[in-house]
């Protein structure tokens, strides 16, 4: 346990933990194939306009703009939107299940700690029915900073107001997991809902 004391808030990433990621390599390369686009001319452009999307500081019409629709195609933002959003799918073995049952014990504060455009997130928020079991969403595109740097795990204890220590935070990245440790935040790094149980009952969170 840890020295400050008993868990009694429990944070969750979504992308790789509960469903596929919002946009990352996998579903880049499946829509990218999909409109046919160069791969190696969209990453070129992706990082820097990704960073500024996820963190909300321009949105999707920008992002599109700097990524794809700097000249002209034969399909239409809307068109690609609406296939970035469905690549967002429940993983096979992903710890919704454990999301619910924590929830239902009212034993936690429960909330989100992610890195996703506004759009992606509030798209799989709704589409999935997780809003309800988070407390708070410590999103990136609302605290306009990124995992793994420190000052989001910093932002997220000024916000949660809570020791470090009474924290717990479940990602899929060991390079989040790692930095959250670094905040003294309890940190489980996820793989799938088995062994998430199996360190989360070590923890005696369940």
């Amino acid at each position: 346990m840890p020295e400050s004391g008993k868990i009694d808030i429990v944070l969750f990433d979504v992308g790789g933990v509960m469903l596929t990621n919002g946009w990352d390599h996998n579903e880049r390369t499946a829509v990218l194939d999909q409109f046919n686009l160069d791969r190696e001319e969209f990453e070129s452009r992706h990082p820097e306009a990704n960073d500024a999307w996820e963190r909300d500081a321009i949105g999707v019409e920008d992002y599109l703009e700097a990524t794809v629709f700097y000249e002209p195609r034969s399909f239409t933002k809307a068109d690609f939107i609406k296939a970035m959003k469905a690549r967002s799918v429940p993983l096979t073995s992903n710890a919704m299940p454990v999301l619910k049952e924590l929830a239902a014990t009212r034993k936690y504060f429960i909330g989100l700690l992610n890195n996703e455009s506004r759009v992606l997130h509030e798209y799989r928020m709704e589409t999935y029915g997780l809003k309800p079991y988070f407390s708070v969403q410590l999103s990136s595109c609302y605290l306009g900073m990124r995992k793994p740097h420190a000052e989001i795990y910093r932002r997220a204890l000024d916000i949660l107001s809570r020791p470090a220590g009474s924290i717990l935070f479940i990602d899929d990245r060991a390079g989040n997991t790692d930095a959250a440790r670094a905040a003294g935040i309890n940190a489980i790094q996820f793989f799938n809902e088995e062994q998430l149980r199996a360190e989360l009952k070590q923890l005696q969170v369940i």
